[in-house]
């Protein structure tokens, strides 16, 4: 994994970003020159061909290092992406005639597509080998231990791993299998060098205990094999910062945080940018939802609700109304369950596509909210939860969003575990937020919109 602007990037996904990046360039080039259009000022429309052909492709997920799927389930993804990329690159140049490829389009397409397929095949071949493998160490039985093999069991993207085994530390309680134990007499470093193995992972909590093996971590270090404690496993692997395992050092020590005049100045830039520019997109979408509200019961078309915002402050939220006017008739507040039988039936579609909350733009334009941040909650679910869960608050330490990581993530939440899984993303975000991971959400959040992910 690599580090851009703080966030954690498959060196894989990276590596084949650019590849892909210059193979549809150099296939909008040559395109043109098979055509006999002047070589002469290509790298206009080839480069801003590439650039929208790749957006696509990230947007349908061809990118994501959490993406389990095998190589039919890839060329599903791939085949739409690329003459969807095609189409809206043809329909910027009807505005921008210095984009266009003219009657390269097709060809570049041809040979833009065919090579993508080709890089895409090999890399699936390699995939299924060790070579994209990386072998790791646990050092821990406990239950944290448990939770980092769940999780280099779960990575099947870009960057897989191979669990050799645990290192049973004295003081932990044993929370895995019997089979993974790794017992003998060697030294950290030797059983590191006997397996080939490239990480050592420690889950140990109580770092005071007698067991903690200090001085053979360190053998370690100074042996070649990178020692990563298990928060950091989390946060560079998974994008979460595990609020069962974290100490509170590393929040203070860890880096990040970043609260700058210069950042504030940035991402309120980019919200107005981002909400202007989707706000005039889709007003007629806008129109079409609050005209189907209207005709299915005829009540109010939007829908007004005090969450939490930045520092605690209360706000209202705007969004289109997606369930029956009497849906808490009883004033108890309660969270969206599945198949919840006070979504109507044009709130329900609202919801799949996210349309419920496009009035949020307001709220992003009256500097209540960014476009992307952690979802706002309300008050009577903040109080409750803020005793729950540790390191709670700390989310409202910047402006909520209208999309966010935990939002493309993880599904909708309605328990108090949802709850801790969502927050443990809006941490990392938290901690970790940049233009570069806004901007990687909302390329996210296209895929959540196109597949229904996560909506109640």
């Amino acid at each position: 994994m690599i580090r851009i602007f703080h966030h954690y990037v498959s060196r894989m996904a990276f590596i084949l970003v650019l590849m892909e990046l210059m193979l549809l360039f150099g296939a909008g080039g040559v395109a043109m020159l098979l055509w006999g259009q002047t070589p002469a000022g290509f790298q206009l429309p080839a480069g801003s061909f590439a650039a929208v052909t790749l957006l696509c492709m990230a947007g349908l997920g061809l990118y994501q290092q959490q993406v389990r799927e095998d190589a039919r389930a890839m060329m599903l993804r791939l085949l739409p992406a690329m003459p969807l990329g095609f189409a809206l690159h043809a329909a910027l140049a009807q505005l921008l005639p210095a984009i266009a490829l003219g009657k390269a389009g097709g060809l570049a397409l041809l040979i833009g597509g065919g090579g993508v397929l080709l890089v895409r095949m090999l890399l699936h071949s390699s995939a299924q080998s060790t070579m994209l493998t990386e072998r790791l160490i646990v050092v821990g039985e406990g239950q944290v231990a448990r939770e980092c093999l769940e999780l280099a069991a779960g990575t099947r993207g870009l960057h897989r791993f191979e669990v050799i085994g645990c290192v049973p530390v004295h003081g932990d309680e044993c929370c895995v299998p019997a089979s993974v134990l790794l017992r003998g007499g060697d030294s950290l470093l030797a059983l590191a060098r006997r397996h080939n193995a490239h990480e050592v992972i420690v889950s140990v909590g109580d770092r005071r205990s007698g067991g903690y093996p200090v001085r053979e971590l360190l053998e370690c270090t100074l042996g070649g094999v990178r020692v990563t404690d298990a928060a950091s496993f989390f946060e560079r692997e998974a994008s979460q910062i595990r609020v069962d395992s974290v100490q509170p050092s590393f929040l203070i020590f860890g880096g990040g945080f970043d609260q700058s005049f210069a950042r504030a100045a940035v991402k309120r830039a980019f919200d107005l940018a981002a909400s202007a520019a989707i706000f005039t997109l889709a007003l007629p979408v806008m129109l079409a939802a609050a005209a189907c509200i209207l005709l299915e019961d005829g009540g109010p078309v939007m829908f007004r609700q005090q969450r939490v915002g930045k520092d605690g402050k209360l706000f209202e939220v705007l969004k289109f109304r997606s369930m029956r006017t009497d849906a808490e008739r009883d004033g108890q507040p309660r969270w969206a369950s599945e198949a919840d039988p006070r979504v109507t039936r044009t709130g329900a579609w609202l919801r799949k596509l996210r349309i419920d909350e496009l009035p949020q733009m307001v709220n992003v334009f009256r500097g209540e909210m960014s476009f992307v941040g952690p979802r706002p909650e309300r008050a009577y679910f903040v109080e409750q939860l803020s005793r729950q869960i540790p390191y709670y608050d700390i989310r409202h330490s910047i402006k909520p969003g209208i999309t966010g990581l935990a939002q493309v993530r993880y599904q909708y939440g309605a328990t108090v575990d949802d709850a801790v899984c969502k927050l443990q993303y809006d941490l990392y975000y938290v901690k970790n937020n940049s233009l570069f991971l806004d901007l990687l959400i909302l390329i996210e959040t296209i895929q959540v919109v196109l597949f229904g992910k996560g909506a109640r």
